[in-house]
């Protein structure tokens, strides 16, 4: 009786927790058709966008949200990827570009597997205040997640 208990409590507990690595307020990930560049505001990166954005989560912190993003570069070999902000293009958007220096000679194409590039960026509760939708956009794609 007591191990029932117990194993109920826990459950119940647990209950409001959501699935494990899930988005926390937002959704799944979508697919996206990729937007038009958007000029950087005067800020120079020289780093090109990532060929494709494949999967996008929002994790949730008591701080606000971890935005993580897994691109694949056209070949093996990028590095220092980044999610530099985007000028805000609708009200409620909060929208990144996923960029990545290429490698200095051209390696291998490969796997799909072997050229992907994982970046995160965190976001504080006060900039999520009124936010809807997260995207990231690539060279060839976006992905967006909404709540």
């Amino acid at each position: 009786m007591g191990r029932v208990l117990i194993g109920l409590l826990c459950t119940a507990a647990l209950a409001g927790c959501g699935p494990l690595g899930g988005n926390g307020p937002f959704g799944r990930s979508s697919d996206l058709a990729a937007p038009s560049p958007a000029p950087l505001d005067g800020v120079a990166d020289a780093r090109p966008p990532i060929d494709r954005v494949e999967t996008l989560t929002v994790m949730q912190t008591p701080t606000g949200a971890v935005i993580r993003a897994t691109g694949i570069a056209p070949a093996q070999g990028a590095w220092n990827g980044a999610l530099i902000p985007s000028p805000q293009r609708a009200p409620g958007v909060l929208a990144y570009t996923f960029r990545a220096i290429p490698p200095e000679t051209p390696g291998a194409v490969s796997t799909p597997r072997s050229r992907e590039v994982t970046v995160a960026v965190s976001v504080p509760n006060r900039q999520l205040a009124g936010i809807r939708e997260i995207r990231v956009s690539g060279a060839s794609n976006a992905r967006s997640v909404q709540r």
